[in-house]
């Protein structure tokens, strides 16, 4: 009997040393898992605190390069508004009184300083560089897009090296140039270079071209349609961003351009603004301060009325190419 009873008081504690120990592993097991969870959700919190430190400094630097940039224009209007003066004249960020005399005398006092003139002579170069820069450049980026021949890849490539080379350094061959054809002191003389020179950028355009499906131009092909055709009624229609996009960088480039205007130019009344306003910097700053305010005011309107065709024309052009 004693034997028995030992025996079920011996299966009595094993028993209970086996729940002492499920209950212990158990304790321990959730005791890990809280653990692990504890140290799950630090890791997460410092790598929130990590993102969120990167994106702050990310911010910081970028509003510092903005402020920069933005510091010298601010300057700049400030002093369009000031009272005539020389630039040595300017001790503060500041004006010490503001006045509209600067504007007013851009367009009234042009006895020595036409600016009306400038502003006109430099709106007669922008416009016809930037109409016929564009046909040049459209018509160059189509071809490269859609027709094969020999010289297509050597021709691409040599652009490609051209475009490394800043432009001023062929401005002696472009002077001699300009001086065999009778074309310096001529505003059409400028025309001619910036719509020359425009359809080395075509590789933008071309990218948007490349876009396009060409199983469009092989349907209507079938129906009949030309190149020509293809070209006009098809593919056209479908480009007006990159369109929009090359219009704007054909103005902006002859706009504020100063270098061949400077060289070119030698009369006064041929003047473009860039060139015109030079002779203003430190004799009447005030005025220089308001021309180069007024002179960016059509760019910034452009900007503002066609930037999402511009920005759509860009992200399409860079696809490929």
């Amino acid at each position: 009997m004693r034997t028995k009873q030992n025996k079920r008081e011996d299966l009595s504690m094993s028993e209970k040393h086996s729940m002492s120990e499920e209950h212990s592993m158990s304790e321990e097991h959730s005791m890990s898992e809280e653990h692990s969870t504890s140290k799950e959700y630090s890791i997460s919190v410092i790598h929130a605190l990590g993102r969120i430190f990167d994106t702050g400094i990310t911010y910081i630097i970028l509003l510092a390069v903005s402020f920069l940039f933005f510091f010298p224009c601010l300057w700049l209007i400030l002093a369009s508004f000031s009272e005539s003066g020389t630039i040595y004249s300017f001790n503060g960020f500041f004006p010490k009184a503001y006045s509209l005399a600067s504007f007013q005398r851009l367009f009234t006092d042009i006895a020595m300083y036409n600016y009306p003139r400038w502003f006109a002579n430099t709106l007669f170069v922008a416009a016809g560089s930037c109409i016929l820069g564009t046909f040049l450049v459209i018509l160059t980026a189509y071809t490269m897009s859609r027709f094969e021949f020999r010289a297509r890849k050597p021709i691409m490539k040599t652009t490609m090296v051209l475009s490394m080379f800043p432009s001023f350094m062929g401005m002696i061959v472009v002077y001699l140039l300009m001086t065999q054809f009778n074309l310096i002191n001529h505003l059409w003389g400028l025309i001619l270079i910036y719509s020359a020179g425009a359809p080395m950028g075509y590789l933008t355009q071309k990218g948007f071209f490349d876009t396009i499906p060409r199983a469009i131009d092989e349907a209507a092909r079938i129906d009949g349609a030309t190149n020509f055709q293809v070209f006009t009624k098809i593919n056209l229609p479908l480009s007006r961003p990159i369109i929009v996009y090359t219009l704007l960088t054909s103005f902006t480039w002859p706009w504020s351009d100063f270098i061949l205007p400077k060289l070119l130019l030698k009369e006064k009344n041929l003047y473009t603004v860039a060139v015109g306003l030079m002779s203003l910097d430190e004799t009447e700053f005030a005025r220089f301060a308001a021309g180069s305010v007024f002179i960016a005011v059509p760019i910034v309107l452009l900007y503002f009325v066609l930037v999402k065709n511009m920005v759509k024309g860009m992200a399409q052009g860079a696809v490929k190419g």
